[in-house]
């Protein structure tokens, strides 16, 4: 699977639009883990417990993402982003979404 961020991709031709394409997730940390954050706070710089479960939300979602896109037939996601919100006090959610596109090889430039 070919995934860019970009509306075409160098050195193919899009053949076929399947639509819109997300991957969800929704992660949060034990008590043990906002704990663990909250010591962190306290002393400053990078909190590693949140950079974790922001770091395996986006994963997860870019996982889901391209297994949404091969259901659909793609063999390439364009304009792949993400989105985040807290949706609570330690609870992240991230969407990654794209176009999800059948794309062949090409001789001359994107179109």
């Amino acid at each position: 699977m070919i995934v860019t961020t970009t509306n075409e991709l160098e050195g193919y031709r899009v053949v076929r639009h399947l639509g819109i394409v997300r991957g969800l997730s929704v992660r949060s940390r034990s008590v043990v883990g906002n704990i663990g954050a909250a010591i962190q706070i306290l002393f400053g710089g990078n909190i590693a417990i949140y950079t974790r479960l922001a770091e395996d939300a986006r994963n997860e979602a870019y996982e889901l993402l391209i297994r949404h896109a091969e259901e659909a037939g793609a063999n390439a996601i364009l304009a792949m982003r993400y989105d985040a919100n807290e949706m609570a006090s330690a609870v992240t959610e991230v969407l990654a979404y794209g176009t999800a596109v059948v794309v062949e090889k090409s001789d001359g430039p994107a179109r």
